[in-house]
Protein backbone atom coordinates (compact mmCIF):
# COMPACT_ATOMS: atom_id res chain seq x y z
CA UNK A 1 0.00 0.00 0.00
CA UNK A 2 2.59 2.37 0.62
CA UNK A 3 4.10 2.06 -2.63
CA UNK A 4 0.72 2.51 -4.31
CA UNK A 5 0.42 6.06 -2.14
CA UNK A 6 3.83 7.16 -3.23
CA UNK A 7 2.57 6.83 -7.12
CA UNK A 8 -0.50 8.45 -6.63
CA UNK A 9 0.83 11.45 -4.20
CA UNK A 10 3.60 11.66 -7.47
CA UNK A 11 1.28 11.25 -9.83
CA UNK A 12 -0.80 14.35 -8.21
CA UNK A 13 2.27 16.55 -7.92
CA UNK A 14 2.95 16.02 -11.76
CA UNK A 15 -0.73 16.48 -12.48
CA UNK A 16 -1.12 19.94 -10.86
CA UNK A 17 2.40 20.89 -12.13
CA UNK A 18 1.75 20.52 -15.45
CA UNK A 19 -1.70 22.24 -14.92
CA UNK A 20 0.08 25.35 -13.38
CA UNK A 21 2.36 25.50 -16.19
CA UNK A 22 -0.18 24.98 -18.58
CA UNK A 23 -2.32 27.95 -17.40
CA UNK A 24 0.84 30.04 -17.03
CA UNK A 25 1.42 29.51 -20.74
CA UNK A 26 -1.94 30.24 -22.17
CA UNK A 27 -2.62 33.64 -19.92
CA UNK A 28 0.79 34.50 -21.49
CA UNK A 29 -0.32 33.64 -25.11
CA UNK A 30 -3.61 35.21 -24.25
CA UNK A 31 -1.64 38.72 -23.19
CA UNK A 32 0.78 38.27 -26.01
CA UNK A 33 -2.44 38.14 -28.36
CA UNK A 34 -4.37 40.94 -26.84
CA UNK A 35 -1.31 42.89 -27.46
CA UNK A 36 -0.99 42.43 -31.04
CA UNK A 37 -4.37 43.00 -31.50
CA UNK A 38 -4.25 46.68 -29.85
CA UNK A 39 -1.30 46.89 -31.98
CA UNK A 40 -3.34 46.15 -35.42
CA UNK A 41 -6.30 48.21 -34.11
CA UNK A 42 -3.65 51.41 -33.66
CA UNK A 43 -1.45 50.65 -37.00
CA UNK A 44 -5.34 50.69 -39.01
CA UNK A 45 -7.26 53.69 -37.09
CA UNK A 46 -6.72 56.53 -39.52
CA UNK A 47 -4.55 59.40 -39.20
CA UNK A 48 -5.65 62.32 -37.18
CA UNK A 49 -6.14 65.57 -39.10
CA UNK A 50 -3.61 68.49 -37.98
CA UNK A 51 -5.57 71.08 -39.93
CA UNK A 52 -9.11 71.81 -40.13
CA UNK A 53 -11.28 70.20 -43.06
CA UNK A 54 -10.55 71.17 -46.87
CA UNK A 55 -13.49 73.16 -47.16
CA UNK A 56 -13.37 75.20 -44.37
CA UNK A 57 -10.96 76.98 -46.83
CA UNK A 58 -11.50 78.70 -49.77
CA UNK A 59 -9.06 78.47 -52.52
CA UNK A 60 -6.54 81.90 -52.87
CA UNK A 61 -4.35 82.37 -55.09
CA UNK A 62 -1.01 81.94 -53.47
CA UNK A 63 0.78 85.77 -53.46
CA UNK A 64 3.93 86.13 -55.95
CA UNK A 65 7.18 85.54 -54.73
CA UNK A 66 8.80 88.45 -53.38
CA UNK A 67 11.73 87.73 -55.44
CA UNK A 68 9.77 88.04 -58.62
CA UNK A 69 10.29 91.71 -58.74
CA UNK A 70 13.81 91.79 -58.55
CA UNK A 71 13.77 88.43 -61.42
CA UNK A 72 11.82 91.09 -63.85
CA UNK A 73 14.31 93.82 -62.97
CA UNK A 74 17.42 91.77 -63.56
CA UNK A 75 15.62 90.72 -66.78
CA UNK A 76 15.18 94.06 -68.13
CA UNK A 77 18.42 95.50 -67.31
CA UNK A 78 19.96 92.30 -69.22
CA UNK A 79 17.58 93.60 -72.17
CA UNK A 80 18.51 96.94 -71.87
CA UNK A 81 22.32 95.20 -71.74
CA UNK A 82 21.38 92.99 -75.39
CA UNK A 83 19.83 96.37 -76.41
CA UNK A 84 22.60 98.59 -75.62
CA UNK A 85 24.96 96.39 -77.56
CA UNK A 86 23.24 96.18 -80.78
CA UNK A 87 21.95 92.75 -80.51
CA UNK A 88 18.19 93.63 -80.06
CA UNK A 89 16.59 96.29 -81.72
CA UNK A 90 13.99 98.95 -79.87
CA UNK A 91 10.83 97.11 -80.95
CA UNK A 92 12.43 93.83 -79.75
CA UNK A 93 13.18 95.19 -76.94
CA UNK A 94 9.78 96.65 -75.97
CA UNK A 95 7.71 93.63 -77.24
CA UNK A 96 10.26 91.21 -74.85
CA UNK A 97 9.62 94.26 -71.70
CA UNK A 98 5.57 93.69 -72.23
CA UNK A 99 6.36 89.97 -72.24
CA UNK A 100 8.54 90.56 -68.54
CA UNK A 101 6.04 92.98 -67.25
CA UNK A 102 2.75 91.19 -68.12
CA UNK A 103 1.09 94.17 -69.41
Amino acid sequence: MPGLLRGVARTAVIAGTATAVSNRVSRRQASRWAEQEQQQAYAYQEPQQAYPPQQAYAYQEPPPPADDMDNRLAQLRELAGLKDQGVLTEAEFEEQKRRILGS
